[in-house]
């Protein structure tokens, strides 16, 4: 592309922090090597992991291949399914490995070592990046886009008792990606009591684990 008297040359991915943004937002070729990178750990893994105690693989496991899944997860907030479930598969194989569960059966020992699945751990990224927002101890570009309704109207309203946040509008599938309105969204469905203004990160993340492990998946966590 001439771009005066120099040619400049057009990429089809960027990568920021080590994250691979396509043009169409997808995240398709971050995804892609997250697994494949999660697969390779988990290869080189399962002759240790056979020969470790079971702390000693989960915390191997976590360090390898699970802080992967969960770098920078909040991104990838409403992907599409077939990419969630790429992620997933990933983590299927972890449990796996780590409990000697067979690929033909369901993957009920995740929930035993306290492992969200991916979708939710997007979920609660986002609403622990909201709560350090509303308590201060976010960056401004962030806590910015946190607004209560109750600071946003003269009249008080019910929502004001809740701690509910202002939604941004947006005009495309792109713009309900952004923090500003996927953060205030994710952080409205929580229950009341995880909103109260006098909980502590700790307290809140606790909290938070103990009613996403309560929620029905929108889709089995055995996607492979």
């Amino acid at each position: 592309m001439p771009v005066l008297s120099s040619s400049v040359r057009i990429r089809e991915t960027a990568r920021d922090l080590g994250v691979v943004i396509d043009t169409h937002l997808s995240l398709s070729d971050h995804v892609a090597p997250v697994c494949r990178s999660g697969y390779n750990q988990l290869r080189q893994l399962r002759a240790v992991v056979r020969c470790s105690s079971e702390d000693a693989a989960k915390t191997m496991i976590q360090a390898f291949v699970i802080s992967r899944l969960d770098y920078c997860n909040a991104l990838c907030y409403s992907i599409n399914d077939e990419l969630t479930c790429c992620l997933q598969s990933v983590q299927n194989a972890a449990v796996r490995l780590m409990t000697g569960t067979r690929r033909c059966d369901h993957i009920l020992p995740v929930r035993q070592l306290h492992w969200l699945p991916v979708w939710q751990c997007i979920m609660f990224k986002i609403a622990t990046l909201v709560h350090q927002s509303l308590s201060g101890n976010a960056p401004d570009y962030l806590a910015d886009d946190c607004r209560l309704v109750a600071d946003t109207h003269v009249r008080q309203l019910r929502s004001a008792d809740t701690r509910t946040l202002v939604v941004s509008w947006t005009c495309s599938s792109y713009g309900d990606r952004t923090f500003a309105a996927a953060g205030p969204l994710v952080w409205n469905s929580l229950p009341p009591n995880l909103r109260l203004c006098g909980l502590s990160y700790g307290q809140f993340r606790r909290l938070l684990k103990t009613f996403l492990f309560g929620v029905r998946p929108w889709h089995s966590v055995n996607c492979f």
